[in-house]
């Protein structure tokens, strides 16, 4: 799953990609006679706009946000589970929190999201260092939750749904760059892969409503927003069936996701489209052609491998085979060329993976040529299928080599193919400053590659035609081309 914070990740171990992926909701806003409200989200794209959905109930309740944790009324974590560093970070966050409490007895803290689906009577009655425990799905419970928390008691809600999509709630874009924005277009997750808690944490899959994401986009287009990522956890098997709110039974109709992409492309051409994640079981060529006929769709696609040999997919449960996969690669490369952008994940030391079978996703690697990938050791999550089948029989000194190999030839690919795109011209859309220096901007290209450009007369939320001149494995450095230019490279 990935998101602006994905945007600027390449090849990162399991705790680096969980350091870069704690956003918090920080931006102050007039707060007097209010109480305060801090939130800081720890995983994925869609707990980060979940939080924007949050922020905006607890607005509604009177709650004003604030950056300030230490003196904040209100506390959330907004937790992931899908690994142990994640939940040891987040634990570590509640210690720090609670010394904050003891001398502001008033302040209650709470743990939202997956973790607190998975573990809230530990957090309730082992631990104790929490007030509100609330799952994914009940967020539009939270004022309640706070109010008896207020009196003393716990406010817990981790009732999973079958219908929720908060699709009516307008989500507050504290944290935004006002650029770039997030579009959750389903929860939940039908695949069950044995390795992911994903399942149990969010629930199943339903998708919302197609005429609320489009016109939730055209807001955030009229104001001044020039790209959109659409979020699930398998955005290929969004399905939708009715007709538009007021409409007749004649106006039935059944949108898929190559059908909604069309939809949000049609808004302007002006308004850039992503879309994450794709599962290689799901993602059709009616999607890829799609991407084809639009400009504005980015020509991008997270394809999470997790393996590359076919007896650990089949325990894996991803439901594909290796050359299913390469067969989908083949695909993206036939219909949309050599130059779109492929992004995977890997999976190192699963349970019983034996050398050979690790060599099987070394030459996934070397065979595909992914432009970048997010790559871990298997980590396992009680509760999951492989838990309770499998030994996690592989030692962590092993696990380390084979997670090592993997990045190390990721890296050497991502640094060849960047290093191809020297004397290319790149079209970016410029998201704020370079993090080094205010005199450089920072963008991403049509392919998710971050570019760094001086800043001259652009500014961000301008469309920047940038002549690449240098590179590394995960960044492009190039200058700005006026449009007389352009036609000579």
């Amino acid at each position: 799953m990935e998101n602006r914070i994905a945007a600027s990740l390449k090849i990162l171990t399991e705790s680096d990609k969980e350091a870069c992926e704690t956003v918090r909701i920080s931006e102050n806003e007039p707060s007097v006679g209010k109480k305060t409200l801090f939130i800081e989200s720890y995983g994925c794209q869609m707990n980060f706009a979940d939080s924007e959905i949050v922020a905006s109930v607890m607005r509604n309740a009177g709650f004003a946000t604030t950056s300030d944790a230490e003196n904040a009324d209100l506390v959330f974590l907004n937790t992931c589970a899908i690994r142990d560093n994640a939940e040891q970070r987040v634990r570590t966050r509640l210690k720090q929190l609670n010394v904050y409490k003891r001398k502001r007895p008033g302040m209650l803290i709470g743990v939202l999201g997956c973790m607190a689906e998975r573990l809230k009577a530990k957090l309730l009655e082992e631990e104790k260092m929490v007030d509100i425990v609330t799952g994914p799905d009940a967020y539009r419970d939270l004022p309640r939750l706070v109010e008896e928390a207020e009196t003393g008691q716990k406010g817990v809600n981790v009732f999973l749904s079958r219908e929720e999509t908060y699709a009516d709630i307008s989500p507050v874009r504290l944290n935004s760059n006002g650029i770039t924005a997030l579009i959750s277009i389903m929860r939940g997750c039908d695949n069950m892969c044995s390795f992911c808690v994903v399942p149990y944490t969010r629930g199943r899959e339903r998708s919302r409503d197609p005429f609320s994401i489009v016109k939730e986009a055209q807001e955030l287009f009229d104001q001044g927003y020039k790209e959109v990522t659409l979020l699930g956890q398998n955005v290929d098997s969004y399905k939708w069936n009715g007709s538009p709110e007021g409409g007749n039974e004649a106006a039935f109709t059944q949108i898929n996701f190559a059908r909604l992409l069309e939809m949000v492309a049609q808004i302007s051409p002006e308004l850039r489209v992503r879309f994450s994640t794709s599962h290689p079981k799901d993602i059709t060529d009616e999607v890829l052609y799609t991407i084809k006929k639009y400009d504005n769709i980015c020509k991008y696609i997270h394809l999470p491998a997790q393996h590359g040999n076919n007896r650990v997919l089949a325990i894996m449960n991803r439901t594909y085979d290796r050359e299913w996969y390469l067969e989908r690669v083949d695909s993206i490369r036939r219909i949309l060329g050599e130059e779109c952008g492929i992004s995977h994940d890997m999976i190192a030391g699963f349970c019983t993976e034996t050398e050979e079978e690790h060599q099987d996703s070394l030459s996934l690697l070397e065979n595909v040529r992914f432009d970048f990938g997010y790559m871990f050791s298997y980590s396992e999550r009680p509760g999951t299928p492989a838990a309770k089948k499998f030994v996690d029989d592989i030692p962590a000194d092993i696990k380390q080599r084979r997670l090592a190999e993997i990045i190390e030839i990721q890296q050497r690919v991502s640094a060849e193919k960047n290093q191809k795109l020297i004397g290319t011209v790149q079209r970016v859309l410029a998201e704020g400053f370079s993090k080094r220096s205010q005199d450089d901007l920072s963008g991403r290209s049509d392919q998710n590659k971050v570019v760094i450009f001086p800043k001259e007369n652009f500014k961000k939320g301008d469309y920047v035609n940038v002549l690449i001149t240098e590179t590394t494995s995960a960044t492009l450095r190039g200058k700005a081309l006026i449009e007389e230019e352009v036609n000579q490279y």
